[in-house]
């Protein structure tokens, strides 16, 4: 993404929309968009990534003489849109959650207000980069809680769709939770971690199991972690391991570990581990590979498999069992006067119905426990009262409430980008990967679980709740 001009990084009908609010003389209406993704089978929690990336396109917003002059080539836009659009770039404003906090859908993790051209244009853009880093973050953690404190890799590059999907893909894995990453560039790039150790093809390169081992911890002496499994694991990988171990320790040097990536690594583990140990290498760690997620990993813990290191490649890098966030930018409000004027979007499927209005949220912890109990979604300048209990209301079955008494409320989205201008800190990757693991160490073991989790309760405010059945009621009526 450096050095590239993304502002053509958009869909084609936001441009055509842009040019209608051209003409139709709307250049200074300001809107309200909220960001937000929905309930799916597979999505329970996520974790927001992708702000710094979004940022940096959204402040470097330019229609350079290039761009001009391709879209004066499409013969779609009048002199004037162009006009406009040479001397166009982003003055609104922008609220977000920080990177790395756990989400629930429904919620506004970020919110747009700005004139509507400008909303319109980045709708694209925005969907493109949060719903892809947020998609993989949230699988990365997913996994990472699976490993339970485990090392976990992240070496899934060569399967990723592409080089940027790749690059951002491990600084998502990073704030997911892994410890390092076998993507160089992107090491580089976001200052974390780089590991690995060597192929299959490097042992098959020499003549002989043992001698391949031999070269490999010539060259890395304080560093060697073996492949054991390219001709035989049990009978052939791990004595030769244990041979060029033997040889190390005489000189004085202590090998690291072996990796194992095929087989069945819960009974190949623990034979691992019994020679390993029988050796005398009980400190050699055992690193497993080969198209691991949370489920796979979850099962090897389950059967006792001796693993203290994962690496995860493809079915993180490409969220296998679900390529596709599914976030979504809605029209929540229109500015006329200074107030916002809330839109709502209707559908037959109640969990298409958007929220109106300008929005924030809460999340309400217990002050006990200091977990994360429930999130109240409300209206902007609501007031709410959180030194009083706090009742809150399912958003639809509304006989299903909760009363918090003793509690502590803290507001989630805060003001990035003010009248075009950056307000807030972007933190290193680092830095969001350690606040991501105190929001995941927040919530109880039972909304975060792998299978039938519990639902994270996210309600209404009544402001908000009233509002949004006022205007279902009144589009009932057709007076809206």
């Amino acid at each position: 993404m450096e050095n590239r001009n993304l502002t053509l990084l958009t869909d084609l009908y936001e441009l055509t929309m842009m040019n209608g609010y051209f003409e139709e003389g709307k250049t200074d209406e300001i809107a309200v968009f909220d960001v937000f993704f929905r309930r799916n089978n597979l999505i329970t929690y996520s974790l927001f990534a992708g702000l710094e990336q979004a940022v940096d396109y959204v402040l470097n917003l330019r229609f350079g003489k290039e761009e001009i002059d391709y879209l004066r080539g499409l013969n779609l836009f009048s002199e004037a849109f162009l006009n406009y659009l040479a001397n166009m770039k982003f003055t609104g404003d922008i609220y977000a959650v920080p990177e790395g906090t756990v989400v629930f859908p429904g919620e506004p993790i970020l919110t747009v207000k700005a004139p509507v051209m400008e909303a319109q244009l980045i709708e694209t853009a925005l969907l493109n980069i949060l719903n892809h880093q947020t998609l993989i973050a949230s699988k990365a953690a997913k996994i990472c809680d699976s490993a339970k404190g485990d090392t976990v890799m992240e070496f899934g590059l060569r399967r990723a769709q592409g080089p940027d999907a790749g690059i951002y893909g491990t600084r998502a894995s990073i704030i997911g939770g892994c410890n390092s990453t076998s993507n160089v560039l992107a090491g580089k790039m976001f200052d974390v971690k780089v590991a690995g150790t060597h192929a299959h093809s490097w042992v098959m390169n020499f003549p002989s199991e043992y001698e391949a081992f031999k070269a490999y911890a010539k060259v890395y002496p304080d560093a060697v972690i073996l492949l054991v499994d390219t001709y035989d694991t049990l009978n052939s990988g791990i004595p030769n391991a244990i041979k060029v171990f033997d040889e190390m320790v005489k000189e004085g040097k202590r090998p690291v570990g072996i990796r194992i990536d095929s087989g069945d690594l819960a009974y190949l583990t623990k034979k691992a581990r019994q020679m390993l140990d029988e050796a005398g290498y009980d400190y050699v760690k055992i690193c497993a590979s080969g198209d691991l997620d949370e489920r796979l990993v979850q099962s090897l813990k389950l059967q006792g498999a001796k693993i203290d290191t994962w690496g995860i490649g493809t079915k993180l890098i490409t969220s296998a069992d679900m390529p596709s966030l599914g976030g979504v930018y809605k029209l929540a409000g229109i500015v006329e006067n200074g107030e916002v004027i809330p839109k709502i979007k209707v559908s037959d499927n109640s969990a298409k119905i958007t929220n109106p209005g300008f929005k924030t949220f809460y999340r309400i912890y217990d002050k006990k426990t200091g977990k994360a109990e429930a999130d109240l979604i409300a209206l902007k300048n609501e007031k709410i009262d959180f030194t009083k209990p706090l009742t809150l209301y399912h958003p639809i079955e509304r006989w299903k409430k909760t009363t918090f008494t003793d509690y502590e409320a803290r507001e989630l989205p805060v003001c990035v980008i003010k009248e075009g201008k950056l307000v807030a800190d972007m933190p290193k990757v680092k830095d969001i990967a350690v606040y991501a693991k105190s929001e995941m160490d927040s919530f109880w073991d039972e909304y975060k679980r792998i299978d039938q989790p519990q639902i994270y309760k996210v309600d209404l405010s009544d402001g908000l709740y009233e509002l949004k059945h006022d205007m279902l009621d009144k589009i009932r009526k057709g007076k809206l």
